[in-house]
């Protein structure tokens, strides 16, 4: 069973170092061609089996709209794939919008209790969740999973896949680079993540 995995296209708040979250915060220009860059390569990668594939989404409208510039990269219906509540980034709480400077700011003992242990850290807010909830999602989704996939989601689901299909370490996949630039292979019958 393959799974491609493409993280969005970069936002104005990524590239400003906010807290996105689940605030719905659109692409910009640079996540729009992110987005086509990574449909084109994945032409290449899937070929002719194409058709063997379901494709997936979180339904926020940075990951709706790198699916559809993907798919229509590779010539298919932009419109034809379907969301997962499950694929949705995790809740940063009160946190979403700041950055973690001004969040140090106002709150410095709570940023540094976050670096002492990140996975497990729930930011404040009713909604907030951390990392190891969000991988229960993420489980829950890949158990689902019945055909190979092409998913479109968000950089804290990337993370949990890494912890919960090659079991690295919580320390290590809490703070990974997950790029927008480029797609995950993941093989679930061998466990291995490949970096296209």
């Amino acid at each position: 069973m393959l799974i491609y995995v493409i993280r969005h296209g970069q936002t104005d708040w990524n590239a400003e170092g906010r807290l996105q979250g689940q605030q719905d915060i659109g692409l910009n220009a640079l996540g729009r061609s992110q987005a086509t860059r990574n449909g084109e390569r994945l032409a290449q990668l899937i070929g002719q089996d194409l058709v063997r594939y379901d494709f997936v989404s979180s339904p926020l409208s940075r990951t709706r709209e790198t699916m559809e510039r993907l798919r229509a990269a590779m010539r298919l219906d932009p419109s034809a794939y379907e969301t997962d509540e499950r694929l949705v980034e995790l809740s940063f709480g009160d946190w979403e919008g700041q950055t973690l400077q001004e969040v140090g700011q106002a709150s410095p003992g709570r940023v540094v209790a976050r670096t002492q242990q990140k996975w497990n850290f729930i930011p404040p807010g009713t909604s907030a969740e951390s990392y190891e909830i969000l991988s229960w999602r993420v489980g829950a989704w890949l158990k689902s999973l019945a055909r190979p996939t092409v998913c479109v989601t968000h950089g804290g689901v990337v993370r949990s896949l890494f912890r919960l299909v090659r079991n690295i370490s919580e320390d290590e996949a809490a703070v990974m680079i997950v790029p927008q630039d480029q797609i995950l292979k993941v093989n679930l019958e061998d466990g291995t993540l490949v970096w296209l």
